[in-house]
């Protein structure tokens, strides 16, 4: 898988079922049936089926609000406001995680190409995908691309 190896030291998880080992999180299970009930139909699909929401509607795609992005299923954080920015792709994208052991990565061969799926390490949950290498002039040059269904905003205090 192309570029995968190449990420800073954030868990990964090849092609196996299940959270990354050695994160150091306590892990969140629940049955299908638990995660139907915990999300709205939306997020369900997104988070549990590793959709996509449609480009453009994201509640977060444009937030400018400082704060701590969480994993909508469990509460984790996942990434901070000061690591986001504008690369004009459609969905919320940030440069890095909050820490090295907030996700997991995945080779997802779906769409017919290679790329590197991005889960939340606490509860498997899908956020998005991780790109390296499109000329963004941010300090790792790699662009995290979230979902906005996947994540809350907790504001800081004023």
């Amino acid at each position: 898988m192309p570029r995968l190896s190449h990420l800073p030291t954030y868990s990964r998880r090849i092609n196996g079922p299940g959270p990354a080992v050695g994160t150091g999180m306590e892990k969140i299970v629940r049955t299908d049936a638990g995660w139907r009930d915990h999300l709205a139909p939306e997020e369900y699909r997104v988070l549990r089926q590793a959709g996509t929401e449609a480009p453009w509607t994201g509640e977060y795609t444009d937030t400018k609000t400082v704060g701590v992005y969480r994993c909508r299923a469990c509460g984790a954080e996942l990434f901070r406001s000061a690591e986001k920015f504008e690369s004009h792709c459609g969905w919320p994208s940030f440069y890095q995680p909050s820490s090295g052991d907030a996700v997991t990565l995945t080779e997802d061969r779906t769409l017919g190409m290679v790329r590197s799926e991005v889960r939340c390490a606490r509860c498997d949950s899908h956020l998005g995908h991780v790109f390296e290498g499109e000329g963004y002039d941010i300090p790792t040059d790699q662009r995290w691309c979230i979902n906005s269904v996947s994540l809350t905003l907790e504001p800081a205090e004023s």
